[in-house]
Order: C-alpha cells, then structure tokens, then sequence
C-alpha cells in the first residue's frame, strides 16, 4: 500500500525526520501553512563544544499568515558566513565533517532567498548523501485545500497514498478529527527512539540534534542505518 509522510519543511533536520522520510513511498514538504516564528523550521542545533548550540536562519518580518513558502530570508545578514564557521569549529576535525560540510556549503552558494527552498535543497542533499532515494514533493505545488487534518487527507488523496505515516505528536489532534473514520486513510504513527551514539567532546549523550551530528561523528552509512531505531505504532 502506497504511503506518505507530510513534514513542514525544517532547517538541517534530526535524524527522526529522515526516518520519516526513509520509511515511506513518498515525503511531502509541508510549505503551504503558516510559518511560526522559533520553530523548527528557521532553526536546529548542533553540538559545539560538548554542549548544544542553535543554528537559526535570519528571515524578513511577515504578516502572520504568511505560509512557509513565501517567507523570505534577510539579505543584509553574513547568517551563512557564520553558520558554515561554526560548523567547521564544530565539526571540521570529526571523522566524517568535512564532506557534509562540504555539501552544506554547496547549499549555501545557490543564494536561496526564500526559505523553503533553502530547507528543500539541504533536506534532499542529505537525504542523498545518507542513500535515500524518497521522492520529496512540495505541499504548495499541489493546490490542496482544507484544514488541519483534513488538508493532510486531501494531498494523500492527491498522491494517491491510502496510507499515511505521522510522527508521534500528532496523534491526539488526527484522532480528535477522527482521521481514519471520515477519509478511509489508514494512519500511522512513528515512535523514533534516537539511540546513543559517540559524540567526541562530551560525557554525556546529547539527542536530538540535526543529522549532520550523526553523520560527522559516523559518517553516511551509520546515519542511514541509524534511521531504523524507528518504530511505527498504530
């Protein structure tokens, strides 16, 4: 059975988002809601010194019903100078650093100057670099209406995917709308566990950081592998 994921489109993702990505038949960028201020999707962290630090993309001012897609990043600021400096001092001497630098930078070079196609661009450049080959498709190209989960159904519909993955923190609201029940949509849910790996620099075991974390303590094959300590729940 023919399955999507639907994620907002993030900045330098965690690992649980391309386990998302990895379990499915086809990833949508989800760039046709409302963008939020100190999301997720403007910013992620990394480990820098033994702790976490956050890396966070400067965009304009926009009204607030702004989607995804249309905000625009802010010219006037050297933000990508000083994200590839700290990644290097964070990264630059790990194992595997310098090539995901290497296609971080390459990112950083086409100039974006909306957001979305910023995290388009570096979601799909380390998802090739792990070894994924899920087709990434963008909400906003699709023309789908509704709300809340209901707009959800209609780009599974659209896809033609009668199957639907989610992460776990949707659960409540999808059952709240009566998800499966009103579009005849199986779904379910991802439960991504994120194991310990070695990070150099710290006693402890910092989670949830961007991939690049993982893949330049482990290098691209770990990371894809490491995307498999996903378990899906219905």
């Amino acid at each position: 059975m023919r399955r999507c994921a639907i994620m907002q489109p993030t900045y330098l993702p965690w690992s649980g988002y391309f386990g998302l990505m990895a379990s499915v038949d086809v990833f949508v960028l989800l760039d046709d809601v409302q963008f939020e201020r100190r999301s997720w999707q403007s910013r992620n962290r990394i480990l820098l010194q033994g702790k976490d630090h956050y890396l966070t993309v400067p965009v304009k001012k926009a009204a607030r019903e702004t989607p995804i897609h249309a905000i625009e990043i802010h010219p006037e600021q050297e933000w990508q100078a000083n994200h590839l400096q700290v990644l290097t001092q964070a990264y630059g001497r790990h194992p595997y650093g310098q090539p995901v630098l290497d296609l971080i930078a390459d990112v950083f070079a086409q100039q974006h100057t909306l957001l979305a196609n910023l995290n388009h661009a570096l979601i799909d450049a380390l998802s090739r670099h792990i070894g994924l080959v899920t087709p990434i498709v963008r909400a906003s190209g699709l023309g789908c209406g509704g709300q809340r989960s209901d707009h959800l159904a209609e780009i599974c519909r659209a896809l033609d995917c009668p199957a639907y993955l989610s992460p776990a923190g949707s659960k409540e609201y999808m059952t709240e709308d009566r998800f499966e029940e009103r579009h005849g949509i199986q779904a379910s849910f991802q439960n991504f566990v994120p194991a310990p790996y070695e990070q150099l620099g710290t006693k402890e075991f910092i989670s949830h950081l961007s991939i690049a974390d993982v893949i330049a303590h482990n290098g691209p094959e770990f990371a894809r592998a490491y995307l498999s300590s996903s378990e899906t729940r219905n």
